[in-house]
């Protein structure tokens, strides 16, 4: 009896020394103490530290007590794993996608400034249109000639641009095979019959007007027959790419607002004009007004092309069946810095790639030549990296700036080996074609009523029609531009989503296996 409860001590002894061993063990785990430190603080304890054994390396929490039938094992926990470092590219989160920073805010102020100034002096130059209107004198009859033979026609010719806009819109959506060669060939049609109606007047001023659209027109005709071999990919892209719009019903709302705005902004616009003609160096001033039509029809524009590119882009990055009114607003506001930079940018990138294609074509033997086409390809080459018409997709997907995007854009086309194909896309080129023609039929329609009713403003009103009804024409079209770029660029970000299809694949396969006789679009010198 004596030997039994003196053993009895023992163990509950034991059993306390177990649980303040467990304890410190524990914190070794936890790595506050290691196993130096804590054979050290056994040491200064008042028990017997004999009584324990050392501990086992295979399990530094399994404790095996002297004089003891079992022993007291705590579960380790099983070492850590090696991290595995994924090598596929991760797709952005979506708080990336929401991005609340405003891009390109420089641009944003510079634009905002603008239109306060051109608000300012358009309002200005209409009070003084109303102030020559009910002055007597020779500034009234001539305002009012102005008034009655010029701005009936210019505002006319805005109309039907608008009506040719969604003409061409719609139709392309329905039979895209058919209406590329039809843009193709009409833009050379009507733009060769205003050219050649202008000459029919017959007056210096009209006469030059001809002549520059009958050169075009020719131009037009060449790169037709040139671009003939394309059609049939470019068919497949158009037709491919438009599917999602189906899913979109309210996609032109934003189109609608903004020939609106433009519309109403023209009427002023009109009207401040008139009131040039009563003001200082009225050639400059009108000059200045045109640069500013221009800047903001393209920022219009822009911004259609980034509110259906968000949608268009979400849907196939993330199958998100995006709202219209939410993507509108954020190009209203958090992307339209970068619409206001990519504005001024984009169409001179657009004018310096036709100048580099026609000088490729021309360059020969010639030194001089070979020299130019040398520069300008070099400079369309770095310009082309950082500022191209693809980066909208980005801006509006991801809020990244102008230059970023552009940078980003084209380094996801190198990667998939697709600079030969983008390159030699012609949808850009068919939007612009479009918005000729448009402009072509408003001069031959404004043209000949302003030459019935009063000769002498025949010239000016004919180009003033064509300018405005290429611009409300390049806004209508923003829809299936921008569906082009995001499958392009949606399928360069991820060509393993499966709502793309073998088109691309088996175009770079085409133009890598050599049997591609196209001339592409030089981005480095042929010669070098």
């Amino acid at each position: 009896m004596e030997k039994e409860g003196v053993r009895e001590e023992v163990d509950q002894e034991n059993k306390k020394e177990c649980e303040v061993v467990v304890i410190e063990n524990e914190n070794y785990v936890k790595g506050i103490h290691d196993q130096q430190q804590v054979n050290k603080s056994y040491e200064n304890r008042e028990f017997n530290v004999s009584k324990l054994q050392t501990l086992n390396p295979t399990n530094p929490l399994r404790i095996v007590i002297q004089g003891a039938h079992q022993s007291h094992q705590v579960p380790t926990p099983s070492p850590p794993q090696p991290l595995r470092v994924s090598t596929t590219p991760q797709q952005p989160s979506l708080s990336s996608l929401n991005s609340r920073k405003f891009t390109n805010r420089i641009s944003l102020f510079i634009f905002l400034l603008h239109t306060v100034v051109a608000i300012g002096l358009v309002c200005f130059l209409g009070y003084k249109a109303v102030q020559g209107i009910l002055k007597e004198g020779s500034i009234k009859r001539r305002e009012q000639r102005v008034l009655r033979y010029w701005f009936p026609q210019v505002e006319c010719s805005a109309i039907i641009s608008i009506f040719l806009a969604f003409i061409w819109q719609k139709t392309l959506r329905e039979w895209p095979g058919f209406m590329i060669k039809f843009i193709l060939w009409s833009s050379f049609a009507t733009s060769l019959s205003a050219g050649i109606l202008l000459l029919c007047f017959q007056k210096p001023s009209t006469d030059g007007v001809g002549v520059a659209l009958v050169g075009y027109s020719i131009g037009n005709g060449l790169y037709a027959c040139w671009v003939t071999r394309r059609i049939g990919f470019t068919t497949k892209v158009i037709t491919k790419s438009l599917e999602p719009i189906t899913k979109f019903p309210d996609i032109n709302y934003p189109i609608y607002l903004m020939m609106g705005v433009g519309f109403m902004w023209i009427t002023v616009w009109v009207l401040a004009v008139i009131g040039a003609l009563n003001f200082y160096f009225p050639p400059l001033v009108v000059i200045l007004l045109v640069l500013s039509l221009a800047w903001t029809t393209e920022v219009l524009r822009n911004v259609a092309n980034l509110t259906v590119s968000r949608v268009i882009s979400l849907y196939y990055l993330r199958g998100m069946q995006s709202s219209t009114q939410f993507c509108f607003q954020r190009a209203m506001s958090r992307n339209l810095g970068s619409a206001c930079l990519g504005s001024l940018f984009v169409p001179a990138i657009e004018a310096l790639r036709i100048i580099a294609r026609g000088l490729n074509l021309l360059e020969g033997e010639d030194e001089f030549m070979f020299s130019c086409a040398h520069c300008c390809l070099r400079v369309m080459e770095s310009i082309f990296r950082y500022g191209n018409g693809w980066a909208y997709v980005q801006i509006a997907t991801y809020g990244k700036g102008f230059v970023r995007a552009s940078q980003d854009t084209w380094g996801l086309f190198e990667r998939q080996g697709m600079e030969r194909i983008v390159d030699a896309d012609i949808t850009s080129a068919i939007c612009f074609l479009t918005g000729v023609c448009s402009g072509s039929i408003c001069v031959i329609a404004t043209g000949s009523w302003t030459f019935a009713v009063h000769r002498s403003f025949t010239a000016t009103v004919s180009l003033l029609a064509f300018f405005i009804g290429y611009l409300m024409t390049r806004i209508g079209m923003a829809v299936p531009h921008a569906c082009v770029s995001c499958y392009y660029v949606c399928y360069a970000e991820n060509p393993e989503n499966r709502l793309f299809d073998k088109t691309i694949p088996d175009r770079i396969n085409f133009i890598n296996s050599g049997r591609d006789v196209l001339v592409q679009t030089p981005r480095v010198p042929r010669n070098l």
